[in-house]
């Protein structure tokens, strides 16, 4: 009997997961997020910018919509019966002036440990 990996979702950029087999490929699974500046993140970001440094607004922004795009990705693969996604693989592209497509995909996959 083959015993499946723990309850938990395995999501790595690798193309395997260490002490485990890939048993079943379920394909492509990804999820994105549109996001848009604000008036207000883009006045203090615009005075952050002649002073130099990190423009701390944006590094939020972008890190809310990673954590976002990531969850529906996962949700997509486990609702295709995945306890895994490999391959992680994230990219950004500009929709337009101010807003900005944040997406995540990789490969559902059913995992189970190697005996």
């Amino acid at each position: 009997m083959v015993s499946d990996v723990s309850e938990e979702f395995i999501v790595t950029t690798l193309d395997y997961v260490p002490g485990c087999r890939v048993r079943r490929v379920l394909g492509v699974v990804s999820g994105s997020i549109v996001r848009a500046r604000n008036i207000a993140r883009d006045i203090i970001a615009a005075l952050r910018n002649i002073a130099g440094g990190e423009i701390v607004e944006y590094t939020e922004l972008l890190a809310k919509s990673r954590d976002e795009e990531l969850r529906r990705m996962v949700d997509k693969a486990k609702a295709m019966g995945a306890n895994g996604v490999i391959g992680l693989r994230l990219a950004t592209s500009t929709i337009m002036s101010g807003a900005a497509e944040v997406i995540a995909y990789g490969t559902a996959v059913v995992l189970e440990k190697e005996a």
